[in-house]
């Protein structure tokens, strides 16, 4: 359904990222240096309930997310949750600028049932007005977006089981792309005026999102995450799933895992995001990003920023948001401190409460 109207600024809203291994929410306020977090959550979800971002057992992930409400206030009512980019079509139309918001409506209705492979009661549909042409200044860039309806049901349905209400459903890399916002400072002076390569390692899906001027300009999924460390530590060496991901965790590993185990994994990360890489600067036109920025859940793994600084030429940091304009109370950070790299996701989807929407 499109949206019709504009409002200065929507509700506050938790970030809801529901992963493959576990769901994270997090309530952000914002200050007048940046954005304080209020409230967070994060919950393991019962394997094989989300594969590859799609809901396989709604049951399972209701539960989890009952358990991460539990840790947010009771007067957070709404949220902002993301699906996977490989399930949304995008594609850049353009439309003269003279159009009133309405009129714009009804043309994205007629482009969208010439562009999009599925009957339009199957999907859902917004656009968004990017900028002026560059090549004709009577027309403006408008982004459209389409997904299947059933993919945002799935999680509306889950959240709203738990009565909270999702307000607004983004795309994961998109998602990711502006909380870049939060790790500006982290970066040497000027950065904004670059591209930063944000890199969110998951445990089955490594999101990729380019951002530049605080616009993000690329996007791309790979299915390679985590577990499949997990796995090998599994296979190497006799454990359990549990036992390999406990030890994975704590640290207890065999001292020759690092050549039996790590490096193999790395050396597999590093073609992953080189392949990446190469894809973006042909679709750019650029020869590689300025900086690359690591996060999710295997962002720490050992040696990763030295390896790609190194294999690669360009500036790598963890992301580590308190150290740009993210700001906690002392428990909250030292809560968090070791792992706020996995929550991006989350905290740019909490964002969208402090940027215009449509109703």
């Amino acid at each position: 359904m499109l949206s019709k109207f504009w409002r200065p600024q929507a509700p506050q809203m938790i970030g809801v990222d529901i992963g493959s291994y576990e769901i994270k929410a997090i309530l952000l306020g914002k200050t007048a240096d940046g954005y304080k977090i209020q409230a967070h959550s994060c919950v393991p979800i019962k394997k094989g309930a989300v594969v590859d971002h799609d809901i396989r057992d709604s049951a399972a992930v209701i539960e989890a997310l009952k358990q991460v409400k539990r840790g947010l206030p009771k007067s957070a009512k709404f949220a902002a949750v993301s699906v996977s980019g490989s399930a949304v079509m995008t594609k850049v139309i353009y439309m003269d600028s003279s159009l009133t918001e309405e009129e714009m409506e009804a043309q994205i209705e007629i482009e969208a049932d010439n562009l999009i492979p599925y009957s339009l009661d199957e999907v859902s549909i917004d656009f968004e007005t990017l900028k002026t042409n560059k090549t004709d200044p009577t027309k403006v860039d408008v982004l459209l977006s389409a997904c299947r309806t059933e993919n945002i049901d799935s999680r509306v349905d889950a959240l709203d089981a738990i009565d909270i209400d999702a307000k607004v459903v983004d795309v994961e890399g998109y998602a990711l792309g502006r909380s870049a916002e939060l790790i500006m400072a982290q970066l040497p002076p000027g950065a904004e005026e670059k591209s930063v390569a944000l890199v969110d390692i998951g445990a089955n899906m490594t999101t990729f999102a380019v951002v530049e001027r605080g616009e993000t300009i690329f996007t791309r999924e790979q299915a390679f995450g985590g577990e499949l460390f997990t796995q090998a530590i599994l296979s190497t060496y006799g454990m359990s799933y549990d036992e390999a991901e406990n030890a994975k965790i704590k640290g207890e590993l065999p001292r020759n895992y690092t050549f039996e185990v790590l490096s193999p994994f790395q050396t597999q990360l590093l073609q992953q995001v080189k392949r990446t890489l190469q894809i973006y600067a042909t679709a750019s036109g650029k020869e590689k990003v300025d900086y690359i920025v690591l996060c999710g859940g295997t962002a720490k793994l050992e040696g990763m920023e030295a390896l790609l600084l190194n294999e690669l030429g360009i500036n790598t940091v963890v992301a580590n948001p308190f150290l740009g304009c993210l700001h906690g109370d002392e428990l909250i950070k030292s809560q968090l401190q070791p792992n706020v790299n996995k929550y991006m996701v989350a905290c740019g989807l909490a964002l969208r409460s402090y940027a215009q929407w449509r109703i």
